[in-house]
């Protein structure tokens, strides 16, 4: 069996090489410039390597709209996330429809060209009620979507160097995973997106998952997370050490999506499932309050957004995972679909209660948490506290 097509039917890869990259570097000196942000440049990236495929490049107005209001591209394929450039009024003065513009990273290195197709204005607090839910700005995802500038840059882009090479030897692009999977035999893979540490529901259900598969991806978001999340080299550690001992290597892949979360909830349950199809995966994991924050979604609204749609628009197989528990009366980990005991029999945790325990050098019981992967979030603490 072959791999699982990219979304689209097409593997996008937008990135100059040889010539044609030294040309665009030549005529990137003479070019209006703009300066990316993490966000920004975390979608340069994916739009680059075929990550978002179909996408070539920022949407334009009728995708941008059709996107906000129906989860759809303008062509009618499913796109759950508007993916966007913003500038100010003053860069949008500088800038001329059908010229080229050099898109510069943070560190002032010249990223990427700009074939500028489009530049229309937009309603931020529309869009914040059609993919957030909310209008609120103490929503983080709704906070960047304010922090944008006031004018959209439509168009395709061509990258001309590679934006980041953190976390390189787990920096793997779409075509790479591909291949990697290929090479490993696999066709049916299940991905599993994350953007904390792998505790012990979670060992739970990718193991679930994986008695169904060829082979498991651990594909956590090592971009641009909230300020009090894990930071992913840490959680890369502890991926590492949980996947070593308590995984079958031969089944299983650890590899970094550069991507800034959204914190969209159920539209980024979308996002994130059509991501993993480019990326080579069969199976997508959804469960409990998928990439939510707060109370702004139901516990089961990113599963229940997947019915809106035909399964073939989709084009990946979905696993809806119930919240798991390890239940004392039972002996091991369950869900409410399997397990018929009282709450009281479940040792269930919050995250603030096993923050403050790690911050105070306590290992959390190991029905909740592997102990290698509690001390080193615990050493993580205690190094942060130190430098403070």
């Amino acid at each position: 069996m072959s791999l699982v097509q990219p979304h689209g039917g097409k593997l996008v890869n937008r990135v100059a090489e040889g010539e044609q990259r030294e040309s665009l570097l030549q005529s990137a000196a003479n070019l209006q410039t703009i300066t990316l942000n993490a966000r920004e440049e975390a979608d340069l990236e994916l739009i680059a390597n075929g990550a978002f495929s179909p996408l070539e490049g920022f949407l334009g107005e009728a995708d941008y709209l059709s996107v906000r209001d129906n989860k759809r591209l303008a062509s009618g394929l499913v796109w759950s996330i508007p993916v966007t450039l913003s500038v100010s009024e003053e860069e949008k003065n500088s800038l001329k429809v059908g010229e080229d513009v050099a898109l510069k990273g943070r560190d002032g290195r010249v990223l990427a060209i700009l074939h500028l197709e489009e530049i229309y204005t937009y309603d931020k607090e529309k869009e914040a009620e059609q993919v957030y839910r909310t209008t609120e700005e103490k929503h983080p995802g709704v906070a960047a979507l304010y922090a944008q500038k006031d004018y959209l840059l439509g168009g395709k882009i061509t990258l001309v160097n590679k934006v980041s090479e953190a976390f390189g030897n787990y920096r793997f692009t779409p075509a790479q995973l591909r291949a990697l999977f290929e090479e490993k035999g696999w066709s049916r893979v299940v991905a599993f997106q994350t953007r904390n540490p792998i505790h012990r529901a979670h060992e739970y259900l990718t193991k679930t998952a994986l008695e169904s598969v060829d082979g498991l991806l651990v594909h956590p978001i090592v971009g641009e997370t909230k300020s009090d999340d894990i930071p992913a080299d840490v959680r890369i550690r502890a991926y590492e050490e949980l996947l070593s001992n308590y995984y079958p290597t031969n089944r299983t892949q650890l590899a970094g999506l550069p991507a800034a979360m959204r914190y969209a909830g159920p539209r980024e349950a979308i996002f994130h499932a059509l991501i993993r199809k480019n990326y080579g995966a069969s199976h997508f994991i959804v469960g409990r309050d998928h990439a939510g924050v707060g109370s702004y979604y139901g516990t089961y609204d990113a599963q229940k957004i997947f019915s809106e749609f035909a399964p073939e628009e989709i084009g990946i197989n979905l696993f809806f995972f119930e919240n798991t528990f390890y239940c004392q009366t039972c002996g091991g980990m369950a869900s409410l679909k399997t397990c018929p005991h009282d709450a009281s029999n479940h040792v269930s945790l919050s995250g603030t209660k096993v923050r403050e325990m790690l911050v105070n050098g306590e290992i959390p019981p190991v029905e909740f948490t592997r102990p290698e992967v509690a001390q080193i979030l615990i050493d993580a603490y205690r190094e942060k506290a130190q430098a403070a």
